[in-house]
């Protein structure tokens, strides 16, 4: 039999990433399991700036985005659904994929619910894809999800 206990939702506040919270929230409804959510802060300095841009002092930046995508957070889950599905929120910097399946490593993920864009092939070959990154790398299974698509979840 599948026991899930631990579910992992990466969300980068799309439509999409939603939609995998709604997966999540019903297969912890039917697995009594508890949620991770978790965002991925970018560095923004690894992409480099162009001509005459202004570099903002780096740990006043990075805490203001911290604090930022932590809002986001708390409005995905309300205080009970938090207490419901004894989630777990977190902010992680760094890139997405490694840091989705360190987190998944560490703290013995189950399954990853998570949203994909379905781009085009040519959008694919030059950004990839962070899904496909964690499928192939995740130490569990990877339930990917694209919106709009047939839904499973009833509203």
């Amino acid at each position: 039999m599948i026991a899930l206990k631990k579910i992992l939702v990466p969300t980068d506040f799309s439509d999409t990433s939603a939609v995998a919270v709604r997966y999540a929230r019903a297969l912890a409804d039917a697995f009594g399991a508890s949620v991770h959510l978790i965002h991925v802060v970018e560095d923004p300095f690894v992409y480099g700036w162009t001509g005459e841009g202004y570099i903002p002092d780096l740990p006043q930046f990075r805490e203001s985005l911290a604090g930022s995508a932590r809002e986001r957070l708390n409005q995905v889950f309300n205080p009970s659904e938090r207490e419901k599905y004894h989630a777990a929120v977190c902010v992680l910097f760094g890139s997405s994929f490694l840091e989705i399946v360190r987190y998944a490593k560490q703290h013995e993920i189950d399954v990853i619910v998570m949203g994909t864009h379905g781009r085009g092939p040519i959008a694919h070959m030059l950004m990839g894809s962070v899904a496909e990154k964690v499928v192939r790398k995740a130490p569990c299974p990877v339930l990917t999800v694209r919106h709009p698509e047939h839904e499973f979840v009833q509203p």
